[in-house]
């Protein structure tokens, strides 16, 4: 019996990942866009500045966790899982603002841009995990994140 219900569980996880998807998939979408718009649009110091450090980690957060789509198992979705990928995502914004700061590269350091990284990213990580805790989104059955 163990393993039916195991079966049903796991189907009901892929089928509320499912439902969800085309949410994320508009998310992506908003945050891709509004990302990339400040390279066209300048809407003043705030928009140049801190709106791609706020969408990029986010709408990259939803590829890299394939949220946007149909659930799959593979190694990608088994190795991605939420807190891995958060963790990867802020290593990746730290290891940005430390190269800055230490001025391995040609940017100007500035220290609101930990802020602008977790302002979007968080939150989505929290949404991610709460529908991950309840059966949707989150590789196969009995995985532990």
């Amino acid at each position: 019996m163990f393993g039916k219900s195991r079966i049903i569980a796991h189907h009901n996880k892929m089928s509320r990942h499912d439902d969800f998807a085309p949410y994320w998939a508009f998310g992506l979408i908003v945050l891709c866009g509004t990302g990339l718009a400040t390279i066209w649009i300048d809407f003043g110091a705030f928009w140049k500045g801190y709106v791609l450090d706020m969408t990029g980690p986010a709408w990259n957060y939803i590829l890299f966790r394939g949220l946007f789509k149909t659930q799959t198992e593979n190694a990608w979705t088994r190795f991605f899982t939420p807190k891995k990928t958060l963790s990867i995502f802020l290593s990746v914004c730290v290891g940005i603002e430390s190269a800055q700061y230490l001025k391995l590269y040609e940017s100007t350091y500035d220290p609101w841009d930990f802020l602008a990284y977790v302002s979007v990213l968080i939150p989505l990580f929290l949404l991610d995990s709460r529908q991950s805790e309840y059966g949707c989104g989150d590789g196969y059955p009995g995985q532990q994140s």
